[in-house]
């Protein structure tokens, strides 16, 4: 990284068949952080459109429709990089893909377009096949999509490719469980092994299909310690005001450009990808589960 950056995560309610809405409230958090000096904001998966798989057709947008532009707008007048998730339609008439596109103040957009699709998207959902690094502001990031983080090669991959900080924008629903306790058993892990910045966050509240979900923003440094953190308790879920809520912090270059750096004389410092055996690894891609009966 070049330079400290200070980066915000937004828990947003994002309802389905209301994307001009949905596009207000993103504009609208997107201010509210520009105002407190953020460079880079993140918003949850479908974020633009509302999640819900089996209306994925009727709800998305190409990128260069016009609330893109309105986005890219705003990012250009704020000098901020947004990543948005959203229900990307194919020209070509295929089924659409779930990704978050990135919006630059003074470049095209980018997008990544989620991998690993859950069992219930694929029947919705082209998956995408590219793990792009970008980047802006002095520092390389990438961006995983909810069910990608259950894959722990991808942050590798990402990690090798240069990614200093990793996005995990999700749209999980309170039925999937406590978001906080989960993200804690395996996010922090995907950022200590490959020694970089995680910041997630969540879709909140109802999403017009009778599904909820339960929020949740959380960054973790690179030795997999919490170092932001906000959730929604069950009282603040119950007051439509308090559902949406922002968090920035500012991510530290030198904690990551120590650690990064091959010539380091502490153990506390290591890039563990750097003392890899990448020639005795070969058997990732060719093994399959193993489904063998015990006796």
């Amino acid at each position: 990284m070049q330079e400290d950056i200070r980066i915000g995560l937004v828990q947003l309610e994002a309802k389905v068949g209301e994307t001009r809405k949905n596009l207000k409230q993103i504009l609208h958090w997107t201010e509210k952080a520009s105002k407190q000096g953020v460079k880079m904001l993140c918003f949850p998966e479908s974020a633009l459109h509302g999640y819900s798989p089996k209306d994925a057709l009727e709800i998305g947008n190409t990128i260069d429709s016009q609330e893109i532009r309105e986005l890219k707008e705003c990012a250009s007048d704020l000098d901020l990089i947004l990543l948005v998730g959203m229900v990307e339609k194919t020209e070509r008439g295929q089924k659409p893909y779930l990704s978050q596109i990135i919006i630059y103040p003074n470049r095209d957009p980018a997008v990544y377009r989620k991998v690993h699709l859950g069992r219930s998207e694929k029947a919705y959902f082209m998956p995408g096949s590219e793990f792009p690094v970008f980047e802006a502001k002095g520092v390389r990031f990438a961006v995983g999509i909810c069910w990608d983080w259950h894959f722990p090669e991808m942050a590798t991959i990402y990690s090798l490719k240069g990614a200093e900080l990793l996005f995990a924008p999700h749209a999980s629903p309170v039925v999937a469980g406590d978001r906080k306790e989960i993200w804690k058993r395996y996010l922090g892990t995907r950022a200590y092994d490959n020694s970089v910045y995680l910041a997630a966050c969540n879709l909140v509240g109802a999403n017009n299909r009778g599904q909820e979900f339960s929020g949740g923003a959380l960054v973790f440094g690179p030795k997999g310690e919490t170092i932001a953190e906000s959730f929604n308790t069950a009282e603040s879920l119950d007051n439509q005001d308090n559902h949406e809520q922002l968090i920035t912090l500012e991510i530290s270059a030198q904690r990551i450009n120590n650690l990064r750096n091959t010539e380091r004389v502490s153990m506390k410092d290591s890039f563990f990808l750097a003392d890899r055996q990448k020639e005795l690894y070969r058997e990732i891609i060719e093994l399959d589960v193993f489904r063998g009966n015990r006796t």
